[in-house]
């Protein structure tokens, strides 16, 4: 079993999770329906492209100045 993340933004009227270890992308109409459709893409993706490393992104925040949002 390997551990892998999501990362969920909101576009318009879908939810897209990324995963950034693999590089693959799904979507859903909740948060939840697009992960579970990122997990199936990404074991799919695995089956045929198997990760010769496994690697674990660094994830941070960093702040700007509000005038420049």
């Amino acid at each position: 079993m390997s551990t892998f993340t999501a990362i969920v933004h909101k576009e318009e009227n879908l939810y897209v999770a990324e995963c950034p270890e693999v590089g693959t992308a799904s979507q859903g109409e909740t948060i939840e329906e697009a992960i579970d459709n990122l997990q199936e893409a990404t074991e799919l993706y695995l089956e045929e492209f198997p990760l010769k490393q496994s690697f674990r992104p660094i994830l941070t925040t960093f702040e700007i100045p509000l005038h420049a949002a």
